[in-house]
């Protein structure tokens, strides 16, 4: 099976005698997120691949994004909605790969509290982290429900989003990831819930995305960082519980019951092919916030998206 895996990557690289350098900047410290760049590097599909593969953990996670329009590295992993953004900000990137090919947001509240459903949330409160798409991903979650962002009051609770939730600062709060802070409140031994995003309102949409700078990316290089990526992600699914111990043997700060949990749930989120490319959701998540009065305009989905492989 080593054999056979080495061999596909090997159709994806291209003859080399010794391994191409290539930095990715992660979104933010290493977490199951990130299970199939740590299994391709712990299992030696960047090696097969002709690929040496640095990878950062970014000391603010706005900068990955911007760090790579720069020139800094050649690829950082970010998140679709906000590509949309910076396209429209000036910031040459392009999506070039796909990590987690569903939605992690969720609107979160407490399983015993006030909010049975999204109507609930007249006149409550909403902790959020990141300005701009979120209030825009709420807004078309309340629309439904008959309910407008000014019938709700809006929270700035930073990054202390199940803290701000169990200690009832707030009724709910909104960009609560379904694979950690769900699964930190009741390690916590508080019952959570969450509306879904993709299943109020929303477009779906590729959760945790590659970008690279269009001018300056080696797709060769990034055809091959996919394809080992592909075998990693065939691996996790094949082999759930050793990968796990791989991954968590990386570090002593994975080892423990919030990781354990949330790589399993994070598993079947993985994309199964990270290179292709699904046009149409970009489409229509472009056309959605320009519709919500986030962009100017519309960006051509070839302006947002390449398929290397085509390349």
């Amino acid at each position: 099976m080593k054999f056979a895996a080495a061999a596909l990557v090997a159709l994806l690289a291209s003859p080399a005698f010794a391994a191409d350098k290539m930095t990715l900047i992660l979104d933010w410290f290493v977490n199951p997120d990130h299970g199939p760049i740590i299994i391709a590097e712990e299992k030696g599909y960047f090696a097969d691949a002709g690929l040496e593969v640095e990878v950062i953990a970014p000391a603010d996670p706005a900068d990955p994004p911007k760090l790579v329009a720069a020139g800094k590295a050649e690829m950082a992993i970010s998140y679709q909605p906000q590509l949309h953004l910076q396209i429209h900000e000036g910031l040459p990137l392009i999506r070039t790969g796909t990590l987690v090919a569903t939605p992690l947001n969720c609107l979160l509240v407490l399983e015993d509290g006030p909010i049975k459903s999204i109507a609930d949330l007249k006149d409550k409160k909403v902790g959020f982290s990141v300005a701009g798409v979120e209030e825009a991903v709420l807004g078309a979650m309340l629309a439904p429900h008959g309910l407008t962002m000014d019938d709700i009051e809006l929270v700035n609770v930073n990054w202390s989003l199940s803290p701000s939730l169990m200690s009832k600062q707030v009724d709910a709060v909104i960009g609560a990831f379904r694979n950690f802070e769900l699964n930190q409140m009741e390690i916590d031994g508080v019952d959570g819930r969450c509306f879904f995003v993709e299943e109020e309102g929303l477009p779906s949409y590729d959760e945790l995305i590659y970008v690279s700078n269009p001018n300056t990316m080696d797709a060769d290089m990034v055809k091959r960082f996919l394809g080992a990526t592909e075998l990693a992600t065939q691996f996790i699914i094949n082999n759930p519980e050793e990968s796990w111990e791989i991954f968590a043997g990386t570090s002593s700060e994975l080892q423990d019951e919030l990781n354990a949990k949330a790589w399993v749930d994070t598993l079947p989120r993985f994309a199964l092919r990270p290179a292709a490319v699904d046009a149409g959701r970009y489409v229509r998540f472009e056309a959605f916030l320009n519709e919500a009065g986030l962009t100017p305009s519309i960006t051509p989905v070839s302006k947002i998206v390449v398929d290397v492989t085509a390349q």
